[in-house]
């Protein structure tokens, strides 16, 4: 669909003026009367810990982390939560499943030094290595599962103030499911096409009166729908105990355990010409043209492992009705493994006596284990200096972590013959007509550390909500972070390993001013900074090169204007936004093989929000966002400059519906869109796509579900995803492969609860 079909950039910018200039529209007539009679005082919560969700309760009032010091209507900046309900009416297991309900976030495929696992890029900027697990930073190239997980929280816009170094885009927050004071126990079990099997078992046992214990655990299996050869099997178990609750002393003890093991896919190539790769047409998105179900890889050769093992301790202590003191330590074991085939790296010719195009298979590899010890003290209350009222949180994060890289020898001994255009060579096959069975046999050698790092963080930070007056808040947060890497290296050409270390000190800060003109809403003005180090200049985990110890840290910054209402008797959020984000001082390269500090992208837009009930049969939960996006300052040849940043979509839309229809039977269905995007590794100096970039075209997706209560403890629900089978791209490195989007997947689920 061509963007001009979607709503007008003008049309929307009209309707956040309206609701910014006549916000009592959204009250009725008798509480405008009692307001302007009456301005009431507005009301500040402590921060709560989520334990679950109605059924179909769309929306969510606050946020997990201690860090949000007001009610999300009274935060001045754009937070998005996606809670359980939306998760399970949706069917969503993955994060990326998940936040396809985030309209302008998107994901990004790895190659190089970006691994296989979540990249997602919001607001134009990389963040995966922006992800947090109960407002922890969660590091590791992982492939996150949310059968752990209750709500998902995202942070849009710059907010180093909140997550420290790396987060120029914003962030996102797991909140997980822990232990509480009621016996409850759920188990469901789906089956679906594409060898589709899941089953999840989540049970609370209540201990004492003021201890419990809980244990979700997930098995799954299956192959992506539309590419039969790339499966998964994955395993997960999450224990969590609790002690102390209800009482002024709280422990909250849990363990995390989650493992992979399935297909490596590199998707399709990406039309490169070069001494290499002779193809015999370019196509308008540089992507080749094959049909969804053409594989390049080799069954007996690829694969993909992941584990990861977290283990955290929290203890909160109440000194005083409105002071709290929390500290949380965790220390966790992730491992990123596997062999995949690059088409996109292989080299590719025409043989005449065969009459058709061959490729000489490419292979990329990684072994990454990642660790992590951290260890959080925040105090949280709420006091008053003469006529005003604050709502605070001081913290101190201390972190360490490391990360060991190291690639694969691919040594083959037998496989595919090559055709005399490759003589001499084995592991080949046709170009439009792959073979995944073809014979391989061989041996994997695991290569020496191209990386061996080990990154320090030590931070303080403060944040406070200050009630100025019934209609004025201020909202501020500063943080300081000194942050240090060392380690070995590998560089491209070098004879051996070298050695570095470099710290660097980062103070980043926001603010906002939020006006009430009401209690269930607000108009805010706020500003935010962030900082990413050198050693995160690609966006998506630390690392090392030569150029790192004499650069500084890039910035960027946020300016956003908004407002927020929850509307139909506090049901349903309504939140507008206009935003401007900035990165500055990105690591470029200005002249060959001359690296500077010169790289500038700028991203411009608005974003609408929707969630909760506008019924209380009809649920709703979605929201649009336009991104004018711009490579402001590029790589020396200048040739990308004013071309659209990579992954980063000029409109994207979603919008997930449910109807109650009888009491036991519901209906829902979802639409999502998401324009054309560009792509690229997310650096700077190749963000832009527009002069000499592939893309990938705009897509709708559309997806439906029915669901029947049975009795009180059994449900059924049918999800029908991708309902028209629309072939798209979810992912382009830009350089090397695109990958498709899951095809047509009914999936049936039996839950049983009490």
């Amino acid at each position: 669909m061509s963007s001009s079909s979607l709503p007008s950039r003008t049309l929307l910018g009209s309707s956040l003026a309206l609701a910014l200039a006549t916000p009592a529209a959204f009250l009725p007539a008798a509480v405008q009367a009692q307001t302007a009679a009456n301005p009431p005082s507005p009301a500040t919560l402590s921060p709560v810990r989520v334990q679950g969700n109605a059924e179909h309760d769309y929306q969510v009032q606050e946020a997990s982390q201690a860090k949000f010091t007001a009610p999300l209507v009274d935060t001045p900046k754009s937070v998005q939560i996606i809670p359980q309900a939306v998760m399970q009416d949706t069917a969503a297991t993955s994060l990326e499943d998940v936040l396809r309900n985030a309209p302008g976030i998107t994901f990004g495929a790895g190659e190089g030094g970006q691994p296989l696992a979540d990249r997602p890029f919001i607001r134009g900027a990389s963040s995966a290595s922006n992800i947090f697990v109960d407002g922890i930073r969660d590091s590791g190239g992982q492939t996150r599962d949310m059968f752990d997980v209750e709500n998902v929280e995202i942070v849009r816009g710059a907010d180093s103030a909140l997550g420290g170094r790396g987060t120029g885009g914003g962030s996102i927050n797991l909140s997980t499911k822990h232990a509480h004071l009621r016996d409850a126990a759920s188990a469901t079990l789906g089956i679906g096409t594409d060898r589709y099997l899941r089953a999840t078992a989540d049970g609370n046992w209540k201990m004492s009166d003021t201890s419990a214990f809980r244990l979700n655990v997930m098995g799954a299996r299956g192959d992506f729908p539309g590419r039969d050869e790339v499966d998964y099997k994955n395993f997960g178990i999450a224990p969590t105990l609790s002690f102390g609750q209800g009482t002024d002393t709280r422990v909250f003890v849990s363990y995390y355990h989650y493992q992979t093991d399935g297909m490596s896919d590199y998707g399709v190539p990406v039309i490169r010409e070069n001494a290499n790769r002779d193809f015999p047409y370019q196509t308008d998105t540089g992507i080749l043209d094959v049909d969804r179900d053409t594989f390049y890889g080799v069954l007996d050769r690829d694969y993909r492992k992941t584990q990861a093992d977290i283990g955290t301790i929290e203890l909160e202590h109440d000194l005083a009705d409105n002071l709290m003191l929390r500290n949380a330590t965790r220390y966790g074991e992730t491992l990123n493994d596997y062999v995949v085939t690059n088409p996109g790296d292989g080299s590719v010719a025409f043989d005449a006596p065969t009459n058709q195009y061959w490729l000489l298979r490419g292979t990329k590899s990684r072994w990454q284990r990642s660790t992590m010890l951290a260890n959080v003290t925040e105090l949280s209350g709420k006091l008053e200096t003469g006529s005003l009222k604050h709502s605070f949180t001081a913290g101190i994060e201390l972190s360490r972590e490391t990360n060991k890289n190291a690639s694969y020898k691919v040594n083959t001994i037998t496989g595919s013959a090559c055709p005399s255009v490759f003589a001499g060579k084995l592991d080949c096959t046709p170009l439009y007509n792959p073979n995944p069975s073809d014979p391989w046999t061989g041996s994997l050698e695991k290569g020496p550390l191209s990386q061996d790092t080990t990154s320090t963080t030590k931070a303080a930070y403060l944040f406070d909500s200050i009630t100025l007056s019934p209609q004025f808040q201020l909202n501020a947060g500063v943080r300081v972070d000194h942050y240090t890497i060392s380690g070995d290296y590998v560089s491209r050409g070098a004879s051996g390993p070298q050695s570095t270390d470099r710290s660097w000190t980062m103070y980043n800060y926001q603010l906002g001013l939020v006006y009430k003109p009401a209690p269930n809403g607000s108009v805010y003005l706020s500003y935010a900074t962030a900082s990413t180090p050198p050693s995160m200049s690609g966006g998506d985990q630390d690392s090392l090169s030569a150029d790192t110890s004499v650069l500084r840290p890039e910035k960027s910054r946020t300016l956003e204007l908004g407002t927020k209402w929850n509307v139909l008797n506090e049901r349903l959020s309504l939140t507008a936004a206009l935003f401007q984000n900035e990165r500055r001082d990105a690591q470029i390269e200005v002249e060959p093989d001359v690296f500077a500090q010169a790289g500038e992208t700028r991203v411009r837009g608005f974003e609408l929000g929707v969630a909760g009930q506008i019924t209380p049969k009809w649920g709703v939960y979605g929201g649009y966002a336009y991104m004018d996006s711009e490579l402001v300052h590029g790589a020396y040849d200048s040739v990308n400059e004013g071309d659209p940043l990579a992954n980063t979509p000029k409109h994207s839309f979603s919008l997930w519906s449910t109807y109650r229809v009888l009491p036991q039977f519901t209906v829902g269905a979802g639409a999502y869109y998401v324009g054309k995007m560009y792509g690229g590794s997310g650096t700077t100096g190749s963000a832009g796509g527009g002069a000499n970039g592939t893309y990938i075209p705009s897509h709708w997706r559309f997806d439906a579900m029915a669901a029947y209560r049975v009795s009180k403890a059994l449900s059924l629900q049918l999800n029908a995803l991708n309902l028209t089978d629309r072939v798209y791209y979810a992912h382009n490195n830009g350089n090397h492969h695109a990958d498709f989007g899951p095809g047509r997947q009914f999936i049936l689920s039996a839950s049983l609860s009490y």
